[in-house]
């Protein structure tokens, strides 16, 4: 196999993983936000319950998750997972990440002093006013090198996407190092990780810095 052949079969693998990436983003920040507002929440039931989630999931691996995720169906309602590879693989890692982010979310809420939320009051703000327009942007500038730090890892354990055998760039790498007797693939492999981490802390680094108003 030449290297152009080789990168080419790898690209698909790579877009396959920046699926997995970009979709689990897009689910785990907004359903980490929902999950840290829950776990505030007045009721106890409801603060048990994300509680437990929460304590679950950050107490088990990734990759059992996605067993779960994936044949569990099967196995508790007989349900035909032919097709359900990718949806279980986008799940698992979205209810994963949301867990830590809303550790991340719950740190910055709490890490606001509670005289904000006085003034707020006295001015006449309710309660979601005070959350969107007062709370939340100084939120997001305080967690951001701890979101930075998980999306980090997450672009390294899309890896795991092997689990539930779906072909992303490491698994290929893997595939075409067996088949070609050549650690060339893992060297793509490792390149593409490098450089995928760089581009977002770069990215976060710069929305950081966009963010810093005391400057």
């Amino acid at each position: 196999m030449t290297l152009s052949t080789m990168l080419s079969t790898m690209g698909v693998g790579m877009l396959r993983t920046f699926a997995v990436f970009s979709l689990t983003l897009l689910g785990s920040l907004p359903l980490g936000m929902i999950v840290a507002l829950l776990k505030k929440s007045r009721f106890a039931p409801v603060r048990l319950f994300i509680s437990g989630y929460i304590s679950i999931i950050r107490g088990t691996p990734l990759m059992l998750q996605l067993l779960v995720w994936y044949f569990g169906p099967f196995y508790l309602f007989g349900m035909n997972i032919g097709n359900w590879r990718f949806p279980a693989l986008i799940f698992g890692f979205v209810v994963n990440y949301a867990a830590y982010f809303a550790e991340i979310y719950r740190g910055g809420i709490e890490s606001i002093p509670v005289g904000q939320y006085e003034a707020a009051e006295v001015l006449g703000y309710t309660h979601t006013q005070t959350f969107m327009r007062i709370i939340l942007p100084q939120v997001v500038k305080r967690i951001m090198p701890s979101v930075t730090n998980e999306v980090i890892t997450l672009v390294k354990d899309t890896s795991l996407a092997f689990t539930l055998a779906y072909q992303e760039v490491f698994s290929l790498a893997k595939q075409i190092s067996a088949s070609q007797t050549s650690f060339m693939p893992f060297l793509i492999a490792g390149i593409f990780y490098f450089v995928a981490n760089y581009v977002v802390e770069f990215a976060m680094q710069r929305i950081e810095k966009w963010m810093d108003y005391y400057k």
